[in-house]
């Protein structure tokens, strides 16, 4: 059976688990449910891999390959149907998801094996895969909408998983409103593009679009206001500037929550919506380098947070919207092939460091301080070998998967502007200190730990299988891009060529993987690269501040203690927003809306209705004395009453 007629199959797989486990999980046995989650999520990753190779046989004319069901909606002139389409850049993400989600789901099954909501934490995984999957098979953006709602919907749920306990919870709800702030603004785009264009459908919208001359540079037309909404939702889906605020305290959801939001399903639904729509971006100027800047922007501003944090998986939180960043600097720029790339080898190595973090807090009995670490080194020796494999890939290590994306990335950045390439390579300094300060405060130096509370052990084999695997991935993973370095093709952009090849010319010569002279394709001009050099210093400091002057970071923080309690404070971003908006609408809606509007104007308004009416009826109930007497002469003084009104009317 071809999986390409069948795409539904895909999505359906972790759907049923989600179903089955949550419908009979409870009475079942652990190992039941841990057979249908992982057995649902194995087939999916089997049935991508199917896809994939089915997919490499079609012609060129054959993609993208779409495919209708049944008519989803129709109201009036507007019909959209269920539809799912496979191209590149569709391959590309399934592999990612199915791939690395399938890795998550064998690590939970350790890491969550004592934990009492076992089947309610699978159940909620399953489901959260298949909105991912939808989201990305989508054919419009109306069912990519859908998608993408859901995977909100799973965040809420598994974020605040442990809803016994009130940070956990806060942290559910920030992370649903925070992210429908950046929904209305989607929302507004979906319907100012249905307006304009009569369809939702990538097949109809983007090759007009395609056929539309670019908007002028500092003009907001229709297709700038489209991009601009469109990227608003990717702010707050992708956790950029100004709606970053919730993805480090998703931290309070399990690890294995943590990773597969931050690495491979989440947060990177807006990088691969606008990557997506790239024509339409295209198309608009303005949008480029709004995404471009912030992306910049985010990506400094989250690595300097990440500097001062001591919870460890704080800093892998504010790792992933610095990294999140740099996809979007690329987006912005033009070189969508290479966010996209970066996507892929995000997900190994960051997907790894949050995996390895559960390993390191599983044998500290639940410690995430990374100030009441050290020593682990000798003690879990496979995390950390696969911890430092990740460390040394985000860090842009040569040879390593991280070192491939992130250079192309700031490649286009530098052909298309050097301040944004300055900011990128200062970012890559900082992220190598602060991957390599965790490293140093984690796993070097002395034993800060309770030895006679807390017994250091390397985890089991289902928590160390993954990180083997996404250590494996994170060494190679970007070794399909490598020969470029010596003049050749970067396959990666090469395969995904086809997908934007409505780009202009300039944007084609990145994404296709074409070196320019004096570029990547001199491989050694690419070993001593600034980005490299930017990373080794950023070794080297946190090795000489943690491992050789470990004294010397807290000095520091007392002599500058103005700018370190501000990094430290998160630049009290969060104080802000409950000051400038949480504040003010909690009393708008305490003073004004429920006790002015709700009970004073709405409330009162029904409540004197019922006093009056029931006042008035205390009183007219004297009528019915039960009196005779009294009867008649109430039927004299009406008579009378009646006769006279007649009369003056008559008159």
């Amino acid at each position: 059976m071809p999986i390409l007629e069948y795409l539904w199959i895909i999505p359906l797989l972790p759907l049923a688990g989600a179903a089955v486990n949550g419908i009979f999980g409870r009475v079942w046995t652990k190992k039941a449910i841990t057979s249908i989650a992982l057995g649902s999520t194995t087939l999916a990753f089997i049935a991508a891999l199917e896809l994939a190779r089915e997919f490499a046989a079609l012609s060129p004319e054959q993609v993208p390959w779409i495919k209708t069901y049944f008519v989803w909606i129709s109201a009036g002139n507007f019909r959209s149907d269920f539809t799912l389409q496979v191209d590149q850049l569709t391959v590309v993400m399934l592999l990612v998801v199915t791939g690395v989600g399938w890795l998550i789901h064998i690590y939970s099954t350790g890491y969550m094996a004592e934990d009492v909501g076992y089947q309610r934490f699978f159940a909620y995984l399953n489901l959260f895969m298949f909105f991912m999957l939808l989201l990305v098979l989508a054919a419009n953006y109306l069912l990519m909408f859908v998608g993408w709602e859901g995977v909100g919907l799973c965040s809420y749920l598994l974020i605040g998983y442990f809803f016994l306990k009130q940070s956990a919870t806060d942290a559910g709800n920030k992370a649903f409103w925070v992210n429908r702030v950046g929904d209305f603004g989607f929302i507004l785009g979906l319907l100012l593009m249905l307006s304009t264009f009569g369809s939702l459908d990538f097949a109809a919208v983007l090759p007009r679009v395609a056929g539309m001359p670019s908007e002028p540079l500092g003009q907001a037309g229709v297709l700038t206001t489209i991009a601009l909404l469109l990227f608003a939702g990717a702010t707050g889906k992708s956790a950029q500037l100004p709606l970053y605020v919730w993805l480090p305290d998703a931290m309070e959801g399990p690890t294995p929550v943590s990773a597969l939001i931050h690495a491979a399903t989440m947060v990177t639904a807006g990088v691969y919506m606008v990557a997506r729509s790239h024509v339409i971006f295209l198309k608009a100027p303005v949008a480029m380098e709004v995404v471009a800047v912030i992306g910049c922007l985010t990506a400094l501003f989250a690595a300097t947070i990440g500097m001062v944090q001591t919870d460890m998986k704080k800093v892998l939180a504010y790792s992933t919207v610095s990294q999140l960043g740099y996809m979007f600097l690329a987006c912005g720029v033009g070189a969508f092939g290479a966010g996209i790339f970066h996507l892929m080898t995000h997900a190994f190595f960051k997907g790894l460091l949050f995996l390895a973090a559960g390993s390191v807090i599983h044998a500290l009995g639940g410690e995430q301080d990374m100030r009441k670490m050290g020593g682990l080194r000798k003690k879990i020796p496979w995390t950390f070998w696969t911890m430092l494999t990740a460390t040394l890939a985000i860090a842009g290590a040569p040879g390593f998967s991280g070192f491939f994306s992130k250079d192309e990335i700031l490649l286009a950045a530098q052909r298309a502007s050097t301040p944004l390439w300055a900011l990128g390579v200062l970012t890559a300094g900082l992220t190598s200190f602060y991957m390599f300060r965790l490293m140093f405060l984690t796993f070097f130096g002395k034993e800060r730990f309770d030895k006679h509370q807390v017994h250091a052990h390397e985890s089991p084999r289902s928590m160390l299988a993954p990180l083997i695997v996404l250590a494996i991935l994170a060494i190679c993973g970007g070794w399909i891009a490598a020969p470029q370095l010596w003049g050749g093709v970067n396959y990666f952009d090469h395969f995904l060529a086809p997908v934007f090849a409505l780009a202009p010319s300039a944007a084609v010569d990145v994404v296709a993987g074409e070196a320019g002279p004096g570029g990547a394709s001199d491989l050694l001009q690419a070993l001593f690269s600034a980005p490299v050099i930017a990373g080794a210093l950023g070794f080297f400091l946190a090795w000489w501040l943690y491992v050789r002057n470990p004294e010397t970071p807290k000095q520091w923080a007392e002599s500058l203690s103005p700018p370190y309690k501000l990094l430290s404070g998160k630049y009290f971003v969060d104080e802000l927003y409950a000051a400038a908006v949480v504040r003010p609408l909690v009393w708008l809606s305490d003073k004004v809306l429920w006790r002015a509007i709700d009970e004073g104007v709405i409330d009162g308004a029904v409540n004197g209705i019922a006093r009056v009416s029931h006042e008035s009826s205390d009183r007219l109930r004297l009528l019915s004395s039960g009196n005779t007497r009294s009867y008649a002469s109430w039927v004299v003084l009406g008579a009378v009453v009646l006769t006279s009104l007649l009369l003056w009317l008559a008159g």
